[in-house]
C-alpha cells in the first residue's frame, strides 16, 4: 500500500530498477525483544543482544528424519509461543512468483524429534502451515482445501473440501496474489476453535491461453486464470469454520461478493470478532467492518471515500487494550497513521504535517510512541522519525542528518534493539546493530561511522537534481555523466523511465546511475545516464501528487517525462538533441512507447521491454485501479494506450517480450506489432520464447538480452563526445 510508497517494486509491473532498497533483511525476533533466532549452516540458533552470545536452538541431528542420511535444508521456521515447538518450511516450489508451496515439518525440542506434516498429501503441495495458539495442531492449504492435524502427524482433518482450481479456499488466485499482495488466506482464531479463511470462486474467470511451441513438436497451450480490464472479478467471502465440526460459517459482509473486494482480514484479538477491509470494484470506497464470527453479522466501523483510488491496508495494530486499531490513510493529502475505535465513534490523527508516512516500523505502546520512516525535505531519501502515539507530540527525526540518503529500522518488540541499514548513491548499503534506547551502536568496530571511513569514495558522482518543466511540474531526477566529462563537448543521452504508480527510479540509492541491462560501463563509454520521477511516481510528496495520475496514465505521466528532457535538452548545452535514448521495462516499457510516439521530436531511440501496449489486455485490478472501470467509456484506456499513437514513430526502436509472460500478456506485442505493420513503420523486434516477464528463465537469456539491449542502443545512439 501507499504507506510503503518510497520503495514499493510491484510484481505486478516490474520496474527492475537500477535502484537498490535499503530493507533491512527481516528479523526474526524472540517475543521479549532481547534475542531474535536465524539460520546458520542448516541449524536454527538464538542470538541473544547485546553480546550477540549464539545458542543452537534447533541442530542438523534434530533436522534428520528418522532413516534418513541428510538433515532437512531450512526454508523458513515459526516457534510456538512457549519455544518448544517449531514447524519447519523446506522443499518449497513457487507459486507465480514466490515458493509458497512446499513441505512441512514438527519439530518437537522437548520430546527431541521431528514429524512430517501432511505426509499423505502430494510432494511441495502445503502452503502457509500455522501452529494453533495452544501448539497442539497445525493447519495448512492442499490443493485449494484446508486441513488441519496434530503435531505428531495423526488426526488430519478436511476443514473443506469443494476446493478445486477455481474454487479456492485459504489462498488467493492470480490477481489477488499479484495486485492485492495476498498469499496467505487463512488465520486462527485467538483461542484456537476455529479457522476464518477466504474463499475465490473463479469459475467464471476466463482463461488467458498462452502457447508453447518449443518444449514438444506439438504446441500446446498453458492457460491462466486471468480477468482483463472490465471483466468481473472473483466473487470473494470469508468464511469462519470450526475445528471440531469442520462447518464453515460465512461472515455477512454487506455488497455483491463480485463487485467488491476484501483485500485484508485478521481476528480482532483476545475476542470472538474479525476485522476486514472491503473496496469497491473501483477501490474508490474502503469499508473497515468488525464481523462476529459466530453470528456472522458485520458492522461497519469505518469508511472512506476518494476521488481516486485508495490502497489496502497493511495488518491493523491494536492499542489501548484492544479497544482501538490503527490505518493508515493520505485523505487529508498526506500519508498518516490514525487510531480508531473499535466502535468507530473516535479517530485520532497521530502523525501530524505535510509530510507522508513511508512505512510504520513500531508501535511503542509502553512509552506512547511510534516510529516510521519518513522524508518531508527531501523525497528521494528516507529516515527514521517518531511522534507520541496519543497523537499530541511533534515529529522527531531519529536518523542522524549527517547520514544523507536511504535508511530503513529493525526494531525489537521492546524497542531496545534495532538492526539499521543505510546506503546511498555513493554508498554501499551497510548495517549496524544498535542500542536503540540511547542511539549508540553496539560497537565502533561495527558502527556504520566506521564501516563508512572504509569504503572507497566514489570517482563519478551520481548528481541529484530538480527540474522544473514548462508545465511548473517540478521533478527529481538523478544524472551520471560520462567519466572525463568535458561540458564544452556533446555526448548522447539515454533516459530511463517507469512513469506508472507501482515505482518511483529516482531515489537516492545504491545502485542510482547504473544500467544493469548495460553490457559494459555507460560512463566509461560516453553515455550521460537519467531518470526522473513524474507525477503519479509514488513518492512522499503528497496525495495530490501521487494521485494525480488517475485516470491519466499514459497521457500525464508521459508530458511530465516529455517536457523535463525537453528542459534539461535546452539547458545544458552539453547533452546532444541528436543522440537520445529512452528505455523501460514493463509499465516502463509503456512509457517509453508513449515517449517514443508522442514526443518523436525529443526521443530519437527506444528500448521497450514486456509493455502493455493495450491498457484493455492488462488485469483489472492494477488498471482499473489507476484507470477508474471502462464503464460506461474506455476513452482514458484508449487515451493512453501506445498503440494509439503507434502511427507516429520516427525513431528506432527495438522491442522485446517474452512469449510467456503470464502478467503483461505477449498479445500486446502483437497488436503493438500489427499498427506498426499498418501504419508501415519499420522496427526491431525480439521475441523470448516462453520467457516470462522477468525474461530470465533459460541458459543464456539474461546475458544474451543484455547484449541485444547494449547492441542497438550502440548502434542508433552512439556512445562518446563530440
Amino acid at each position: 500500500m501507499i504507506k510503503k510508497l518510497l520503495f514499493r517494486l510491484s510484481v505486478t509491473c516490474i520496474a527492475f530498477c537500477s535502484l537498490i532498497d535499503a530493507k533491512a533483511q527481516t528479523i526474526n525476533w524472540a517475543k521479549d525483544g532481547n534475542s531474535y533466532y536465524q539460520i546458520v549452516n542448516g541449524e536454527i540458533i538464538s542470538v541473544t543482544l547485546p553480546k550477540s552470545d549464539r545458542k543452537t536452538i534447533i541442530s542438523r541431528a534434530l533436522l534428520t528424519p528418522t532413516g534418513k542420511a541428510n538433515a532437512i535444508p531450512v526454508r523458513s521456521f515459526q516457534l510456538s509461543d512457549d519455544g518448544t515447538k517449531a514447524l519447519i518450511y523446506t522443499n518449497s516450489k513457487k507459486v507465480w512468483r514466490y515458493d509458497t508451496r512446499g513441505d512441512y515439518w514438527l519439530a518437537d525440542l522437548t520430546a527431541n524429534k521431528i514429524t512430517q506434516i501432511g505426509k499423505d498429501k502430494p510432494a511441495s503441495s502445503l502452503m502457509f502451515a500455522k501452529l494453533s495458539p495452544d501448539g497442539n495442531k497445525v493447519a495448512y492449504v492442499s490443493k485449494h482445501n484446508l486441513y488441519v492435524e496434530n503435531i505428531d502427524g495423526t488426526g488430519a482433518k478436511a476443514l473443506t473440501t469443494d476446493g478445486t482450481d477455481r474454487l479456492i479456499n485459504g489462498t488467493f488466485d492470480w490477481v489477488y496474489e499479484e495486485e492485492f499482495d495476498c498469499r496467505d488466506g487463512f488465520r486462527w482464531s485467538p483461542d484456537g476453535k476455529s479457522i476464518a479463511y477466504w474463499q475465490l470462486d473463479a469459475t467464471k474467470i476466463k482463461n488467458f491461453l498462452m502457447i508453447n511451441n518449443t518444449d514438444s513438436i506439438y504446441p500446446f497451450t498453458i492457460p491462466v486464470e486471468y480477468p482483463k480490464v472490465g471483466e468481473n472479478p472473483s466473487a470473494c467471502k470469508v468464511g469462519v469454520v470450526d475445528i471440531t465440526t469442520a462447518k464453515t460459517s460465512w461472515l455477512k459482509v454487506p455488497g455483491d461478493n463480485i463487485q467488491h473486494y476484501i483485500p485484508r482480514m485478521q481476528w480482532v484479538p483476545n475476542s470472538n470478532d474479525i476485522i476486514l477491509q472491503q473496496l469497491s470494484r473501483e477501490q474508490n470506497e474502503s469499508i473497515v467492518f468488525i464481523c462476529n464470527a459466530s453470528t456472522g453479522s458485520a458492522k461497519a466501523v469505518y469508511t472512506e471515500k476518494a476521488k481516486a483510488w485508495i490502497d489496502a491496508q497493511d495488518e491493523w495494530k491494536w492499542l489501548n487494550d484492544n479497544k482501538e486499531f490503527t490505518i493508515v490513510s493520505d485523505k487529508d493529502g498526506w500519508n498518516h497513521l490514525y487510531r480508531i475505535s473499535l466502535d468507530g465513534k473516535k479517530e485520532t490523527l497521530v502523525t501530524k504535517g505535510n509530510y507522508d508516512v513511508i512505512d510504520v516500523k513500531l508501535i511503542d505502546v509502553k512509552n506512547n510512541l511510534v516510529y516510521f520512516l519518513a522524508s518531508p525535505t527531501n523525497a528521494t531519501q528516507k529516515y527514521l522519525f517518531k511522534t507520541k502515539l496519543d497523537g499530541k507530540g511533534k515529529l522527531e527525526q531519529v536518523t542522524p542528518s549527517v547520514l544523507p540518503g536511504t535508511h530503513n529500522y529493525d526494531i525489537s518488540p521492546n524497542a531496545v534493539f534495532a538492526h539499521h541499514t543505510y546506503n546511498s548513491s555513493i554508498v554501499r548499503p551497510i548495517t549496524e546493530w544498535m542500542n536503540f534506547t540511547t542511539g549508540n551502536p553496539f560497537t565502533m568496530d561495527g558502527s556504520i561511522t566506521t564501516q563508512l571511513s572504509k569504503q572507497e569514495a566514489a570517482k563519478n558522482k551520481v548528481e541529484f537534481f530538480k527540474v522544473t518543466t514548462e508545465d511548473g511540474i517540478e521533478m527529481d531526477g538523478w544524472m551520471k555523466k560520462p567519466d572525463n566529462f568535458n561540458p564544452s563537448k556533446k555526448y548522447p543521452v539515454v533516459f530511463y523511465v517507469y512513469g506508472e504508480p507501482a515505482s518511483p527510479t529516482a531515489a537516492d540509492t545504491y545502485g542510482a546511475g547504473r544500467n544493469f541491462l548495460y553490457a559494459g560501463d555507460m560512463a566509461k563509454d560516453g553515455y550521460i545516464y537519467i531518470s526522473m520521477d513524474n507525477r503519479g511516481a509514488p513518492v512522499p510528496k503528497g496525495s495530490t501528487w501521487r494521485k494525480s495520475i488517475y485516470k491519466n496514465i499514459g497521457v500525464l505521466n508521459i508530458r511530465d517525462q516529455a517536457m523535463a528532457a525537453k528542459k534539461l535538452l535546452a539547458t545544458n548545452a552539453f547533452m546532444d538533441k541528436d543522440r537520445v535514448a529512452v528505455w523501460g521495462w514493463s509499465g516502463g516499457g509503456s512509457s517509453t512507447l508513449n515517449l517514443m510516439f508522442q514526443y518523436p521530436e525529443i526521443y530519437k531511440t527506444g528500448i521497450a521491454i514486456a509493455a502493455v501496449g493495450n491498457q484493455l489486455t492488462y488485469d483489472n485490478v492494477y488498471q482499473e485501479r489507476y484507470m477508474g472501470t471502462p464503464f460506461p467509456s474506455k476513452e482514458a484506456y484508449i487515451k493512453g494506450s501506445p498503440i494509439t499513437y503507434a502511427k507516429n514513430l520516427k525513431g528506432n526502436l527495438l522491442y522485446i517480450h517474452g512469449t510467456g509472460d503470464d502478467n503483461v500478456h505477449y498479445q500486446n506485442a502483437e497488436m503493438l506489432i500489427n499498427e506498426l505493420i499498418k501504419n508501415e513503420k519499420v522496427f526491431q523486434l525480439m521475441s523470448y520464447p516462453n520467457r516470462t516477464h522477468s525474461i530470465s528463465e533459460g541458459e543464456g537469456t539474461s546475458k544474451h538480452l543484455s547484449l541485444t539491449y547494449t547492441k542497438f542502443l550502440k548502434e542508433n545512439c552512439p556512445p562518446g563526445a563530440k
